[in-house]
């Protein structure tokens, strides 16, 4: 079993694409020892905290320092347990039977004149034709790996994948699937109470069964670790909450420490960028949270709004000109209402009423 050897403080890069900003993760000394816990007691880990604040980047960010593959499954109300282990494509499945019964009809061969011989060739025909249907619709052929299968045997997925010609789960962060598996179940808190129960279920017997298979899947090689992450919008079973490590993740309640974290943040994400810029968004985002506390206005302006308000005002400075005349402060003050003013209370002079 390998830990994650890493210093509070450490900066994980994630690769980025053309249309998701830059992905940055600043690991903090409480997150490293709670990844290790959890990998050492093969135990899931509950990620809890406000939206927001990096709990499913976390994930990746420690899947990319353990070298693991890294997987994902977000969570909805429509999500059945089983969805976190496979997926039965039924559509495919009646579709491709439309067609091989309309191929079918279309090749059975003319009928001798002898009636006798007629129904004996029909016969045949459809025996060839229904042996035919059995091989190509069996239900194992519609079977897709979910992220639990990738992460209990990667290999054994891989052939499955192949053999409906699906691709394995992209590893833009170049995961090694021979160090593991880290499996990402964001927003569990979005699903019946089915979903956690037959997450751990799957977990403690370290195996289940596909739709369709005669064989089990078993998990091989390195344990996945598995991080679960919930916005606290539904409780969750109390067995489940037995059955794993918890981590909350928060933001500082004093003023100046918040005001530090979100400027470290910044700084990891935005290398060279005007400390006098941070500072001045962390104040205004500090007194929007305050404001919004107060008035019990959620989810409060964080950590992801901070970032969003130095993003947007570092792009507009250095737009060229469109920005002319106007400084970062200036532009700061232009867009930090629709960065962080959310609620329609927060804005001056409107009525909620009428929103």
């Amino acid at each position: 079993m390998s830990y994650l050897y890493a210093k509070p403080g450490t900066i994980v890069r994630l690769t980025g694409s053309a249309t998701v900003p830059e992905q940055v993760h600043v690991l903090a000394a409480e997150e490293i020892d709670a990844v290790n816990a959890a990998l050492a007691a093969r135990r899931p880990l509950l990620v809890r905290g406000e939206p927001g604040i990096g709990k499913s980047q976390l994930a990746r960010a420690a899947a990319k320092a353990l070298g693991r593959v890294f997987l994902s499954q977000v969570v909805d109300s429509r999500t059945e347990s089983r969805d976190l282990l496979w997926h039965f494509d039924a559509v495919a499945r009646l579709a491709d039977a439309q067609i091989f019964g309309a191929l079918g009809a279309f090749g059975v061969r003319r009928a001798p004149p002898d009636p006798v011989q007629a129904a004996d060739a029909c016969a045949a025909d459809w025996q060839v034709l229904e042996a035919a249907a059995r091989v190509r619709l069996a239900v194992s052929r519609y079977v897709q790996p979910r992220a639990l299968w990738w992460a209990f045997d990667w290999s054994g997925a891989l052939v499955q994948a192949h053999a409906l010609g699906i691709e394995s789960p992209p590893q833009p962060d170049e995961g090694d699937p021979d160090k593991g598996a880290l499996v990402l179940i964001d927003e569990i808190d979005k699903a019946e109470s089915d979903v956690p129960n037959g997450l751990l279920e799957a977990l403690g017997a370290g195996s289940f069964t596909p739709f369709g298979r005669q064989t089990p899947v078993t998990a091989v090689g390195e344990p996945p670790l598995v991080v679960i992450t919930t916005n606290e919008e539904r409780t969750l079973p109390d067995a489940f909450l037995r059955r794993c490590l918890v981590l909350h993740l928060r933001l500082p309640r004093e003023r100046e420490r918040l005001i530090d974290q979100l400027m470290g943040r910044a700084a990891a994400h935005f290398p060279g960028a005007d400390p006098e810029i941070l500072r001045r968004a962390a104040d205004l985002l500090v007194e929007d949270r305050e404001i919004a506390r107060r008035e019990h206005w959620l989810p409060l302006p964080g950590q992801a709004e901070y970032l969003d308000l130095v993003r947007a005002v570092l792009a507009l400075a250095g737009a060229g000109p469109g920005a002319a005349g106007l400084t970062a402060a200036d532009i700061l003050d232009q867009v930090a209402g629709f960065v962080l003013r959310k609620h329609p209370e927060s804005v001056a002079g409107v009525d909620p009423e009428e929103t």
